[in-house]
């Protein structure tokens, strides 16, 4: 139960860092790459960004959620790797979301 607690604490204060690194522009982000269209590089607004909180948000809820069936179901030492694992992934995400946002942020 503690790491439940630490990863809902952990994507709550990732998704605080996140959201208060994201700024309105009017520049536009390389947000996905595709080899079959007409251009290969696909461009969205700034509020592209938001998607970062929401996958912190996301993670944390489904892993906790799944860290709990686990550790009814199949056991204890399941459910605390689970739950390393989801806050692997969220540290994951906080990286590529800061990377993104340093590459966007105007000089």
């Amino acid at each position: 139960m503690i790491l439940i607690a630490v990863i809902i604490l952990l994507a709550i204060s990732l998704s605080v860092a996140i959201g208060l690194s994201i700024h309105p522009s009017e520049l536009q982000l390389v947000s996905h790459y595709s080899a079959f269209g007409i251009t290969h590089l696909y461009r969205d607004q700034w509020f592209y960004l938001l998607v970062f909180i929401a996958f912190e948000l996301i993670v944390a809820a489904m892993h906790s959620v799944i860290s709990v069936k686990l550790l009814v179901t199949k056991g204890h030492s399941i459910a605390v790797v689970f739950a390393w694992f989801g806050i692997s992934i969220l540290l994951l995400g906080w990286v590529t979301a800061s990377a993104v946002l340093n590459i966007w942020t105007p000089l």
